[in-house]
Parts: structure tokens; sequence; C-alpha cells
């Protein structure tokens, strides 16, 4: 076997079962697995979504992601709102078990409720097999926070993934080991592909069309005809069907060496093409203002997406604007465009990042052939305006009219963050 394509380490996916609706239970000293809670807002009635329902619920047949009214009529339930800030508290002491088990660079944060931990520089110390470890962590997690959590491990992101949403969930102490050796009878026999972490329902359809239903018709496929059916993400699907995932953890949470801003959220609910630009509109917002009040430019824009868990993948590309600029109408522009140009129809949204690179002194307002200064000062005196009104009176005492929306974190996020009268 390659070693170049197949490295060998030891990475734990591990995720916390029914994060929110545990959390309530916990908070309440209930057993999640025993009692039939429901996190939604009740004001708004039965079509109201459960953003989270109980495991005990869950094996009566209530999806996690539903509305109030499709619960069964004779099935009893306590209903409880939302409580964002502490289910961050609890995700935040959770993280702090991690800590105490790896170093900041082994550990990425994949969502509020689910991690990868790459324990491979560990194992000798703790003189510990990786099986061992998973155990030892899912005990403290739920000894210090009451939390239960499943975990998957394998010789690499994906494998540890997808042995913990396929497997895990089977065994009593919520542990599922994949290796290599294992893709045949384990990552080919998953049926329906969208069971599998990157694969939502339309590219399952895709695929099935060319005769292709479960992940070892994938893995067999002839890998130059996807690739010029679908592109990169072609290639990239055959090489997750063969279990190839050269992503390294401390790779991806290195901090890159060249300065930027940026700002990114987790979503608490599935976010879409029509109402995810409230968000990216009021990050922008965040972005700019830290760019102003540096006294820099930027020349570079990037946008994040990522999809739900369920749904997988998502995107971050940049752009290259003609020149620098400071301005909140034009990087929020540059974010549309590319939310536009990449986002898949329909993709259901739970992460979102917005970024400002390429950063240069701001010593004078450079146009390009389609500006005219009259337009270019009334932004900058709008921006000015912004800033120092928020900067006098508090971050909540001047935002966009969407603000009011329901869909919007921004006053929830200002009032964390703090700030005198946020």
């Amino acid at each position: 076997m390659d070693e170049e394509l197949y490295p060998k380490r030891n990475i734990l996916s591990i995720d916390l079962k029914s994060f929110f609706a545990s959390c309530e239970c916990v908070a309440r000293k209930l057993d999640p697995f025993n009692f039939p809670l429901v996190v939604a807002n009740p004001k708004q009635g039965g079509g109201a979504i459960t953003l989270a329902v109980t495991p005990y619920l869950k094996k009566q047949g209530v999806p996690s992601r539903g509305r109030i009214y499709e619960i069964p009529k004779n099935i009893k339930y306590k209903i409880v709102p939302p409580r964002m800030s502490f289910y961050i508290k609890k995700s935040e002491e959770v993280i702090g078990v991690y800590l105490d088990f790896v170093a900041k660079e082994d550990l990425y944060v994949y969502s509020i409720d689910e991690c990868f931990l790459d324990v491979t520089n560990y194992l000798k110390m703790y003189k510990k097999t990786d099986y061992e470890l998973a155990e030892e962590i899912l005990e403290e997690i739920h000894k210090r926070t009451g939390l239960t959590a499943t975990c998957g491990i394998g010789p690499n992101i994906l494998l540890a993934k997808v042995a913990m949403d396929i497997e895990a969930k089977k065994y009593k102490n919520g542990i599922a080991k994949w290796t290599y050796e294992d893709i045949p009878k384990t990552l080919w026999e998953i049926t329906p592909l969208s069971k599998m972490w990157g694969i939502g329902p339309r590219m399952e359809k895709r695929l099935n069309a060319l005769g292709i239903n479960k992940i070892g018709d994938l893995a067999h496929y002839d890998k130059n005809k996807l690739k010029q059916k679908f592109g990169v993400m072609g290639e990239e699907l055959w090489e997750h069907a063969n279990g190839i995932d050269l992503s390294v953890i401390s790779d991806i949470g290195a901090p890159v060496k060249e300065k930027s801003y940026s700002n990114s959220q987790v979503l608490f609910k599935d976010y879409y093409g029509d109402n995810v630009k409230i968000i990216i509109s009021e990050m922008v917002d965040v972005v700019t203002k830290r760019v102003r009040l540096n006294n820099k430019q930027a020349l570079v824009i990037g946008l994040m997406i990522r999809y739900s868990k369920n749904y997988g993948g998502g995107f971050y590309h940049v752009m290259k604007l003609d020149t620098p600029t400071d301005s909140t109408k034009e990087i929020l522009e540059a974010c549309l465009l590319l939310f536009d140009r990449y986002y898949m129809n329909n993709a259901p949204i739970r992460g979102v990042g917005v970024s400002a690179g390429r950063l240069q002194n701001k010593e004078y307002v450079q146009l390009n052939l389609f500006d005219s200064l009259e337009s270019k000062e009334k932004d900058v005196k709008e921006d000015k305006a912004i800033d120092e009104i928020t900067a006098r009176f508090g971050k909540n005492s001047l935002l966009r009219a969407s603000a009011l929306l329901s869909d919007s974190t921004v006053k929830e996020r200002n009032r964390k963050i703090g700030g005198h009268n946020a």
C-alpha cells in the first residue's frame, strides 16, 4: 500500500450525542436516554423546528430536525427553548477535556459538538492504544460534563469520521475503529451514498444516474470520467471512496503567516441561499470595521461556507480585487459574488467565514476605471459615520434593518462579545 496516499496516523473523531437536548437534560438532572425532551422555540407553535431531541425520542422514530407537529400525538414530551450561550459554554468544557490529552495544534474543532484529535504522537506517552485512549477520553467527558459521546478511530480524518457516523453508535461504548484493510467490508458497503460524509442528496442523485449506488461502485468508477463530469470534486469523491485523505490536523489549524482579519461562526440551524446572505453581510460589517480601525485596506477577500455535517463538504475561495479597499460595500459585493459562484443550491449551511487579506496601509483612496470620486467619497463617509456611532453608543446602536429578522445573529453575538451599551 502506497504510504504517501495511505499514511497511518491515529485520528479520533468525537461527536457529542444529541448535544443540545443532552445539555438541557444535564442542566435538569434528567437522563437523555430515558426522558422525552425536545429543544425548539415554543413561541413558534407546531411549526417550530426541533433543533434537537433526546436519544430516547430518537428511538421512537422522532427525527432531530423536523417540526413539532410531525411528532406523533401519542408521544408525550417536554419542550424547552434553545439556550445558545449555555451550549457554547458546555462545548468549551468538552474542549477543555480534549486539551488535557492533546496539544492545541492536534485538535480541530469541526462544529460545536464535534472535534477531531490526532493522538499519533501521544500513544507512547500514555502507554495506551488509540482505542484505549478513546475510551478514557469519552469517560472523562461524561465524568466532567455529564454528556455522552461517540468516537470513530481511523488512520486519517476521513475514515475516523465515517467510522463514527456509520458504526460507532452500534456499540455500547460508542467507539468504532476502521483501518485501510477494512475498507472493502466497511467503507465500500455504504449505501445509500448520502450516508457518506461529503455526499449530499443532490450529488447522490447525480451519481445514481451513472449507475453508482454504493461507495464501492464509486471507488471502482473511472477516476478521469468523474473528474470530467464533476471537476475537482469528482476526483475528491473518488479519493474518499478509496479511503484517501491526506489532511493533517496540525495543518488545518495552522495560523496564516500573512496578516489578515477574519470572522467566522457556527450556525445553530440550517441556513440556505436565501437567508445566509444576512449572516455574510453581518460578518463583513465586523471584518471591514477591523480593517478600517487599523488604518488598512485589503486586496484579497475570502469566503468560507461549511455545509451541515449530515450533508458534508463546503468551500473556501478567495478573490483578488482590482484595487485595495476598506469599503463595506465593495467587500460585501466580493463575498456575495463568491457565494453565488460556488454555492451548491439547496445545500444546508452551518458555518460561515469572511476574511480580508493582503493588507496594506491606507494612505490614499485609489479609484479604478469604474469608480467615480463622488460615489467613493459617499461610501467612505457612510462607513466612517457608522464606525463613529457604534464606537460611541455600542455595537447594537446602529444595525442593518435585517438585524430585525429572525435569521439574524448580530444582536446576540454583539451581546456575547460585550462592549458598552452592546
